[in-house]
């Protein structure tokens, strides 16, 4: 083995290094991870609105096409019935009869309209099914919620606005952050008793 004093051998590699994640489009970015943000807020709103949207949504837009202007409104439609049903069920309850069956209602300033059937709420329990201010805030924070997912929805985005700009590409990754973190803090902060139509039931 030649070794070599006072000599220093220096290897220098000009070539760049390439870096080891490639920077992808931002709008692309935001968009994707926008739509998978959104996918978690639908647990916080009633199945049966969110399953409807998800289900008439692409067949309304033409998996997000919207040919004519009658897809668009008929889009518009159903966004509108969908958030005005979130509101509705949070006025939703339930309860079980004599017989261990469960019946829904509607929370009135009077106890609960069963809807679903002649059985009837027991009488010292009528005050715990009637409206509440917590009854409303919870029905603005679902409309708020099921506004976010519809609007950030794939084939409503390429729908109403098939090549957002670079300032709507941020808007549509950062709003369903702020909303789904506001919105979770707010449903847990004040949380509600009722098991209506579409939330988990009651095990009274």
């Amino acid at each position: 083995m030649n070794v070599l004093i006072g000599t220093t051998t220096t290897t220098l590699n000009d070539e760049p290094k390439q870096p080891l994640l490639e920077e992808k489009p931002t709008k692309t970015v935001a968009l994707r991870k926008a739509f998978k943000l959104t996918a978690h807020l639908a647990n916080l709103l009633p199945t049966g609105s969110v399953l409807v949207f998800q289900i008439l949504s692409p067949i309304f837009t033409h998996e997000g096409k919207c040919r004519t202007q009658v897809s668009r409104t008929l889009t518009s439609t159903l966004l509108s019935l969908c958030a005005i049903s979130c509101f509705f069920l949070c006025f939703t309850d339930s309860f079980r009869d004599s017989a261990g069956k469960v019946r829904y209602g509607m929370a009135t300033f009077s106890g609960l309209w069963v809807i679903d059937g002649l059985a009837k709420v027991p009488p010292e329990k009528v005050c715990e099914y009637k409206v509440k201010v917590i009854d409303v805030f919870h029905g603005v924070l679902s409309v708020t919620v099921f506004v976010v997912i519809a609007i950030f929805d794939k084939n409503v985005v390429n729908c109403f606005y098939p090549e957002p700009s670079e300032e709507m590409a941020e808007l549509l990754w950062m709003l369903p952050i702020g909303v789904g973190v506001l919105c979770s803090l707010l449903f847990a902060a004040f949380p509600t008793t009722r098991h209506g139509i579409g939330f988990p039931l009651s095990k009274k």
